[in-house]
């Protein structure tokens, strides 16, 4: 019993690094259709600017400063790729695949030249290297620590683009960015903010990837980036919450398997990606109704005076 709750609760918790991975990328692949593999480079390079800033200052001070500072860098990291590079891509899709592909390479090698290609430990905080008794097992704080910070997160995203102008703005640039054009408005800076919004997601969980693993390396980002690809994908982009109820999936398939099926956890995994997409009908395209629903939304909200 006691290693199934240890199976359980561990699973919990890299099924919550998988979703605050995949929720930055699910709002840009969802929301602004630009297939990002930059996305694990903005997470190699927050982690290890955490990583400084852990080290620098120390304890628990350092760990909260460190998870401020790889959040902002992954959001400026973002908003510069976006400003100079993906802006004028948009539409192209082989070119951003071209782009963000040779990011993806180059920003990890550019680490490794800077800090070299070993494993470096994460400096984690004795209260959370401590561990706490569930059921008769002995579970890691941090993986709670990830659990609630992947529900803050999912409620943020969901206010985000229920609550706000420019969840709305972008939800409806998607479907038709000419007729939102038409109205005045400019999706151009709202794409903007949802590609810096999705870097400071990577940021945050590179620090929080750094703390499960006790560990940073110049390639954990990239190796990241695949299962958040597969959470992305088996969610489906119908909505964050599947894509947040994906990530648990895929984490505890991956614990379990790992533990009954001699390590074969990253097989289970590939062989659940492969059952959802073969079992999944084709995805259809935006529709009418969608761009009228989403449109009627901004209007009434603009009408209303909210910004």
């Amino acid at each position: 019993m006691d290693t199934l709750v240890l199976l359980t609760l561990t699973g919990l918790g890299l099924g919550a690094l998988y979703f605050l991975i995949a929720s930055g990328l699910a709002l840009i692949f969802g929301l602004m259709d630009v297939l990002n593999f930059a996305h694990g480079a903005f997470l190699t390079v927050s982690v290890y600017t955490a990583w400084r800033t852990a080290e620098t200052v120390g304890g628990m001070p350092g760990l909260l400063l460190a998870a401020v500072v790889g959040t902002l860098t992954g959001l400026l990291l973002a908003a510069v790729v976006e400003l100079v590079l993906i802006r004028r891509l948009y539409g192209r899709v082989k070119e951003q695949i071209l782009v963000t592909v040779g990011l993806s390479l180059a920003v990890p090698a550019l680490v490794q030249t800077v800090w070299g290609a070993d494993a470096r430990p994460f400096p984690v905080p004795d209260a959370l290297s401590d561990t706490v008794g569930v059921l008769g097992a002995r579970v890691p704080v941090n993986r709670f620590l990830l659990v609630a910070v992947a529900l803050l997160v999912l409620a943020g995203i969901h206010l985000f683009l229920s609550r706000t102008r420019y969840g709305l703005i972008v939800r409806a640039g998607v479907e038709d960015r000419a007729m939102v054009t038409a109205l005045g408005i400019d999706v151009t800076r709202a794409f903007t903010l949802v590609f810096a919004l999705g870097g400071a997601l990577a940021g945050l969980a590179g620090v929080l990837g750094g703390l499960y693993f006790g560990s940073l390396s110049p390639h954990q980002g990239t190796s990241l980036l695949v299962f958040a690809f597969v959470v992305v994908i088996i969610g489906g982009l119908v909505s964050i919450t599947s894509v947040a109820l994906s990530a648990l999936t895929v984490g505890l398939v991956q614990q379990y398997a790992n533990y009954y099926a001699g390590g074969y956890g990253d097989l289970a995994v590939v062989v659940l990606l492969a059952a959802v997409v073969l079992s999944r009908p084709a995805a259809g395209t935006g529709s009418p109704a969608r761009l009228h629903r989403a449109l009627t939304a901004l209007r009434t909200r603009s009408a209303g005076g909210t910004a």
